[in-house]
């Protein structure tokens, strides 16, 4: 959703701009769940709040909205830094900005009581299996079991 912010993004960010992102992340997501059985995003409102938090603090008048949000989400898989940001045009390139987002998010997680998956040990090339597996796992059988 970044990407197709009018607005400011990453270490220039502004409370408008996260504003901005963070509802069209849920009005896609809306969308999404009133077109599919499942949907899939590649970041929660919980990492867009983040960039907020690191700009600007708390908001009081979003606080609730994102305890909410992330209720909705039935799994959130944390992704762990693999290497330095390369720069794509987008992405902020700074190492140290990228590990105060990721130290904030982790610490967020744990203040909200947040349960996630963590692929920080598991080898990148099962990253994708591993994900489906759980998903599956939580999505049930599409028949029960015999025995």
């Amino acid at each position: 959703m970044a990407r197709r912010s009018p607005l400011p993004i990453n270490e220039s960010t502004t409370v408008p701009a996260q504003r901005w992102i963070l509802l069209a992340q849920i009005a896609e997501e809306l969308v999404a769940a009133e077109r599919y059985p499942v949907v899939l995003c590649d970041r929660s409102v919980l990492d867009n709040y983040v960039y907020l938090l690191l700009s600007a603090g708390r908001q009081k008048s979003l606080e609730e909205l994102i305890f909410f949000w992330t209720s909705t989400y039935d799994v959130l898989v944390h992704v762990p830094i693999v290497h330095d940001p390369r720069p794509d045009g987008m992405r902020s390139t700074d190492p140290s900005f990228q590990r105060a987002v990721e130290e904030r998010l982790m610490e967020e997680m744990a203040t909200r009581g947040l349960d996630y998956l963590e692929l920080v040990d598991r080898d990148r090339d099962d990253w994708v299996g591993y994900i489906e597996e759980t998903i599956w796992e939580r999505l049930g059988p599409a028949q029960l079991e015999l025995l």
